[in-house]
């Protein structure tokens, strides 16, 4: 990891905002840390534009937009994202409402299979509230499964013929080709009307499925936990902090608020 020192930070350009996961980037051992949610407030007070870009739910994306210090969440690892206006909560989603029941039957009908397939896996404890995807769980509220069961996992996603990306907790899998950046980018052009300029935001991840995020935004943050996940990923951040989880994250704000 030589050469992705955080203290080589240096995002004093003019910011739009900052993007950041939730598992284990803002949380440490399933809690959100109060210095990471903390510092989305300050961000926002600062003038800059805050969204969360998450594996979680259409559920728990729905309570973020209306109640955290946030401009918009983008869920389910881009399939759908929503903000709040003055009005009304409004939603997006990258597929429609007839696309979305028929992949429903596929993928729990899949689900019945990974869980015979793979002891120890279970349904994610979200899932009830999700609109596009299956979250098989590893180590949230099961025993933490050894790498190779997780590799089974995504193995049995695979030969569906299901997308499907390793998070710190799950993973998810679904039918049809989007991702953390091809939501946000359909969440900038419904939330602002314009394409994103991605050098004019700064992204935060700690695993395999901010990958995408990881190669396409100039400016890049792993968290130090995101070391356990580097040999599942092509692309890298540009930088890591020593502290894990939120508390690395709430370090490296520190560090783009002392350039603002």
């Amino acid at each position: 990891m030589a050469g992705l020192r955080l203290s080589d930070l240096n995002a004093s350009g003019t910011l739009d905002g900052i993007l950041c996961d939730i598992d284990d980037t803002l949380t440490w051992h399933g809690r959100l840390v109060p210095s990471a949610f903390a510092a989305l407030a300050a961000a926002q007070a600062r003038g800059l534009h805050v969204v969360p870009v998450t594996g979680r739910p259409y559920g728990w994306a729905d309570h973020i937009a209306r109640m955290w210090p946030v401009d918009g969440v983008v869920a389910e690892n881009g399939g759908l994202w929503c903000w709040m206006t003055e009005a009304r909560l409004e939603r997006g989603f990258v597929q429609s409402a007839a696309t979305r029941q028929e992949n429903r039957a596929r993928l729990d009908a899949l689900a019945e299979t990974i869980l015979t397939a793979v002891p120890g896996t279970a349904l994610a404890s979200d899932q009830a509230f999700r609109a596009l995807d299956l979250a098989i769980d590893f180590c949230e509220d099961v025993p933490p499964l050894p790498r190779p069961a997780i590799d089974r996992i995504v193995a049995a996603f695979e030969s569906a013929g299901a997308t499907c990306k390793v998070s710190s907790i799950h993973v998810n899998g679904w039918f049809g080709s989007f991702d953390k950046l091809a939501g946000f980018r359909r969440f900038h052009h419904d939330r602002y009307g314009t394409e994103p300029d991605l050098s004019r935001w700064v992204y935060f991840g700690d695993s395999a499925n901010d990958a995408p995020m990881f190669r396409a935004f100039p400016v890049s943050v792993g968290v130090a936990n995101v070391a356990d996940f580097l040999d599942r990923m092509e692309h890298w951040p540009t930088h890591i902090t020593k502290a894990p989880g939120g508390h690395g994250f709430a370090e490296a704000m520190n560090v783009l608020f002392s350039q603002l």
